[in-house]
């Protein structure tokens, strides 16, 4: 199965080319513009570098959420195009889970952490199953920094770049994985998501939207009183 792995849900992200669960190529897309800029090009790219042509993509993987509002929609919205333009399949892989797959596959449970702003952390927790399996994405949600923090168990695993900025906060024997390993990449969220399609959790690309786990400002704002 050759795959097209997107991930663009903070300022940056990266793109990832699978031969199944083997990696043929990856691009870091550059930081210092913003990921609309270098996702088609970077995408393009890749391709004419590995020999590759867009119809020979059988499957679109792409971090769906929770993560910048912005970054969700530029990469949901251009693996719904890829994927309908060229007829394959498409899936959308939850980011939290992603970060929690890349911890070792020794560690028995492991909760994963990313930056929402506004002191708010979007959160899940995980546990492997005999088989190797993670379990746990039906637990994301957004939550209040210091009370996550203050009911953390004792001796929990814990990964994702929403500890950066609280690693002080945390309990001497909270178990932090190496923070090489926080992050999200694509080459993550393409195997996960051969997994998914495998196990039949693909869907059409008109089903596929961003999973943002909080309303937008948007919508909040709409409901506010009128002074």
């Amino acid at each position: 199965m050759r795959i097209l792995a997107i991930e663009t849900v903070g300022a940056a992200g990266s793109v990832t080319l699978l031969q199944d669960d083997r990696i043929v190529d990856e691009l870091e897309l550059d930081a210092a513009s913003r990921s609309a800029r270098t996702l088609a090009p970077g995408i393009a790219g890749m391709l004419e570098r590995v020999g590759w042509r867009p119809t020979d993509v059988d499957l679109v993987a792409v971090a769906s959420g929770p993560g910048s509002f912005t970054g969700l929609r530029i990469g949901v919205t251009t693996a719904k195009a890829f994927a309908y333009a060229v007829n394959c399949q498409v899936v959308g892989v939850n980011t939290l889970f992603s970060i929690a797959a890349r911890a070792p596959r020794n560690l028995p449970a492991v909760s994963a952490a990313i930056d929402a702003h506004r002191g708010e952390l979007f959160v899940a927790d995980f546990t492997r199953q005999g088989d190797g399996r993670l379990v746990g994405v039906e637990t994301t949600r957004i939550v209040v920094a210091g009370t996550w923090l203050a009911n953390l168990p004792s001796g929990v695993t814990v990964s994702g770049p929403g500890l950066a900025k609280y690693l002080a906060a945390l309990s001497p024997d909270t178990i932090v994985v190496e923070q090489a390993l926080w992050p999200p990449t694509a080459a993550i969220v393409g195997q996960l998501g051969r997994e998914l399609v495998l196990a039949g959790q693909g869907v059409s690309p008109f089903e596929l939207v961003p999973q943002y786990f909080r309303r937008t400002a948007a919508e909040e704002n709409w409901d506010a009183p009128l002074i």
